[in-house]
């Protein structure tokens, strides 16, 4: 009795090890087949931009701040991003190539090149006084242009008495110009849209894509400024997205992820984006970019 026992007790654990063992190698494949057929897409999300070696732009001349980020990490980012041949890509052809449904189809020169998404908030001075140098000294050492995607609260443009100095239009108008800026909307005043009235919602969307447009309307034959907006601290309902598709083709959040784009087309009103602060060292900046170990060794 206790050999049949044995006997049934051991056949019955080898089967639930052949099953556990079975459904782990399921598992897995599916997970690696998901990995495969998922297009990963990291938009980093930037604010201020500070020189670490000016004495007036470090504490305490002037306030510490979780989302500034320094000159000397950014340059080294951008510049490892430009020797591996990434996409820069533009809001504009994220949304056509990416989201829209339909899609067009991936231009063959970018087809076998990583991608990745360069923005930034607020339009602070720092983006023009410090950005635009990085960006004219890569393309002048490498020969390739670098676009940076520039989400701007024109309510605030030319403001020098705030603590952080605001672009003014021309500053926009000159880096579009030299074709480094991709200009967006950030909200006119940058209010919380969950917040506030509906009549103020949709003055806050359409006279910051007006004014934006106004601004640079000789320089965008194909109406791009303006056409896509970043949630002022990256606030978003059903109601805001609403209002938002009455003006804009595509809305980002600041939710730390990656966008992911697999089966279906994602919520085009809400584009995940990563955060980026001073903890941000540039090789976890360059870790992000290049995605996951599997990414990485299939070249996608």
């Amino acid at each position: 009795m206790a050999r049949v026992f044995s006997a049934w007790y051991y056949a019955k654990k080898k089967r639930i090890i052949s099953f556990l063992l079975a459904f782990l190698l399921t598992f897995i494949t599916y997970q690696t087949i998901l990995e495969i057929v998922t297009v990963e897409i990291p938009i980093f999300g930037f604010h201020d931009i500070v020189n670490l070696q000016n004495p007036q732009e470090i504490p305490p001349q002037r306030r510490d701040s979780p989302g500034d980020y320094s000159q000397q990490n950014l340059e080294p980012f951008l510049e490892d991003l430009v020797i591996h041949n990434y996409w820069f890509l533009s809001t504009q052809e994220l949304y056509e190539y990416f989201i829209a449904n339909p899609r067009k189809q991936v231009p063959s020169e970018y087809r076998d090149r990583k991608k990745v998404m360069i923005t930034f908030d607020d339009g602070n001075k720092s983006i023009y006084t410090h950005l635009l140098p990085i960006l004219d000294k890569l393309e002048n050492k490498y020969g390739k242009k670098t676009k940076v995607v520039v989400f701007v609260n024109s309510g605030f443009l030319g403001r020098q008495n705030s603590l952080i100095k605001k672009v003014t239009c021309q500053d926009l108008r000159h880096g579009m110009q030299q074709g480094y800026y991709d200009i967006q909307s950030h909200g006119l005043n940058h209010e919380k849209l969950t917040k506030i009235s509906l009549k103020a919602l949709d003055r806050e969307l359409s006279q910051d894509q007006i004014r934006l447009r106004k601004c640079t309307q000789d320089l965008d034959q194909n109406r791009t400024v303006a056409s896509h907006i970043a949630y002022p601290f990256g606030a978003v309902n059903k109601q805001v997205e609403k209002y938002v598709a009455q003006y804009f083709s595509s809305g980002y959040l600041y939710d730390s992820s990656k966008l992911k784009l697999r089966f279906f087309p994602p919520n085009k009103y809400r584009i995940s984006r990563l955060t980026v602060n001073k903890k941000s060292s540039t090789k976890r900046l360059s870790s992000l970019a290049s995605g996951s170990w599997l990414h990485q060794l299939i070249g996608k």
